[in-house]
């Protein structure tokens, strides 16, 4: 006689997480503030205003931009408020930071899209490998989000989690 065998994982009541869902979709570009600059060093703010005016926004159409500075030069705050003024009405998203951190606001953006109330009273598995780098930022914002609702987290693959909460009575 043939043993049955049961898929043990699929039967139990554990909802798994994947971050890479939650990944940000869209082309990324810098805006850098260092070809704005007189000698790669001092903000001119009457040449900064005219070049802004003049240049051609449709190069960040429907892409999430990253601002940044390379050069070794103090920008002053408003600066970086003028360019956004000129990118929010054509880009998809407009971060100041590297590529890297502007990546990792955009995955907390969209991890904020999640209803925690879906998960409650629910035992909740965070998938752990992936095809994508997920920033370990991203494992601790969902941490937060399901912490007050969820009866416990793990982390890993339903075969085989390591626990990280489990709600007290």
């Amino acid at each position: 006689m043939e043993e049955i065998i049961v898929n043990k994982v699929s039967q139990s009541s554990l909802e798994t997480i994947d971050l890479e869902k939650f990944y940000p979709e869209g082309d990324t570009i810098v805006f850098d503030m260092k070809d704005y600059l007189f000698m790669e060093l001092i903000l001119k703010e009457k040449d900064y205003r005219e070049s802004l005016k003049k240049k051609d926004w449709s190069v960040y159409e429907n892409k999430n931009v990253s601002i940044i500075c390379s050069a070794e030069a103090i920008i002053p705050l408003w600066a970086y408020m003028l360019a956004v003024s000129y990118l929010q009405p054509v880009a998809k998203d407009v971060v100041v930071g590297n590529e890297s951190f502007m990546h990792e606001v955009l995955y907390l953006k969209n991890l904020g899209k999640i209803n925690a109330k879906d998960f409650e009273g629910k035992r909740v598995v965070i998938k752990g490998c992936g095809e994508k780098e997920i920033p370990a930022s991203v494992y601790a914002e969902i941490t937060k989000i399901l912490l007050p609702v969820v009866q416990s987290i793990m982390y890993g693959e339903p075969c085989s989690t390591v626990p990280v909460f489990k709600k007290r009575n």
